[in-house]
């Protein structure tokens, strides 16, 4: 028994996180696998796997840890958290790849906003974990990559190390120890799947647009249009500064993106004063950080 490793998993259920045993000094879950499981305590009536059987049992948790010098293993989904992994730069990554950290602050100037403050854990090799609360009645599931370079994200289905955990090339150490903040929305906006709109995919492209233009034109108005409530105003901002950038090459006219917007907003259930609003400002602002082509 490590009484550090049982105190940190203890530490980890008390803030309502489910944890379960990791193999020592490494990253895998110390259960056993369906092929071997021999059908007794917790697998009495079936195999359970260790998203099922992470626990914020205290008792559970001391006898689990009493065994052995356990890592901590955290399941995301059953313990509504989003967590979002900022990996460093790997020997094999060429030259010049941006790690996880300079990745998310290039990602949030871009949606202009500040990198988010909140749990935050460094790990064994030099990484970044962001904590965050799942939004309520979502079940977001895993990405890699799709925030950017050496970002992924782990939620339903998934699991990071724990803050105490000891890997041979170091330790997961706590950097912020606040409470976790609810996941931003444009950051939601930006993990859904993007739900086509089979009305607004069919209609006529615009006639001076490019080919690419007029593609990125009826993938961002299915986008809003199909956008839930509490992410429709983050993904309509998010539209329009990617269909800004063709304002100012003349492949797009700026009546045109702002009338196919709004009409996105509206069918997703904005009023249109907040579709008129949000679309001149995240247009303003895409034109201005995005000049035309040279004549």
């Amino acid at each position: 028994m490590n009484p550090h490793l049982t105190a940190a998993a203890l530490d980890a259920a008390e803030r309502g996180w489910h944890v379960f045993p990791l193999r020592p000094r490494d990253k895998r879950p110390a259960l056993h696998g369906e092929t071997s499981c021999p059908g007794t305590g917790d697998c009495m009536a079936g195999h359970r796997k260790w998203e099922q059987r992470a626990t914020t049992d205290p008792d559970r948790i001391r006898r689990a840890w009493s065994a052995g010098a356990f890592n901590i293993g955290l399941a995301t989904g059953p313990s509504g958290l989003v967590v979002v992994d900022l990996d460093a730069v790997k020997a094999k990554d060429p030259k010049g790849t941006p790690d996880g950290v300079t990745s998310l602050q290039a990602l949030c100037e871009r949606a202009g906003q500040a990198v988010p403050t909140t749990y935050r854990t460094r790990t064994a090799s030099g990484g970044h974990h962001l904590y965050f609360t799942a939004p309520n009645g979502v079940r977001l599931g895993n990405s890699a990559g799709r925030l950017g370079t050496h970002i992924d994200t782990r939620a339903h289905g998934g699991y990071v190390v724990g803050a105490g955990s000891n890997l041979p090339h170091g330790t997961y150490e706590v950097v912020n120890p606040a409470d976790p903040v609810a996941l931003p929305e444009w950051l939601y906006a930006l993990l859904t799947p993007r739900q086509p709109v089979r009305g607004l995919m069919a209609a006529p492209a615009p006639v001076r647009a490019s080919r690419y233009a007029s593609a990125a034109l009826k993938a961002e108005t299915a986008a809003v249009a199909g956008a839930g409530e509490g992410v429709r105003n983050w993904t309509l901002v998010r539209a329009a500064r990617a269909l800004g950038r063709f304002i100012p090459s003349g492949d797009l006219a700026r009546h045109e993106v702002e009338q196919a917007l709004n009409s996105a907003g509206l069918r997703a259930g904005l009023r249109e004063t907040e579709c008129r609003a949000a679309i001149t400002s995240a247009l303003n602002w895409s034109i201005a950080n995005n000049p035309g082509r040279p004549a």
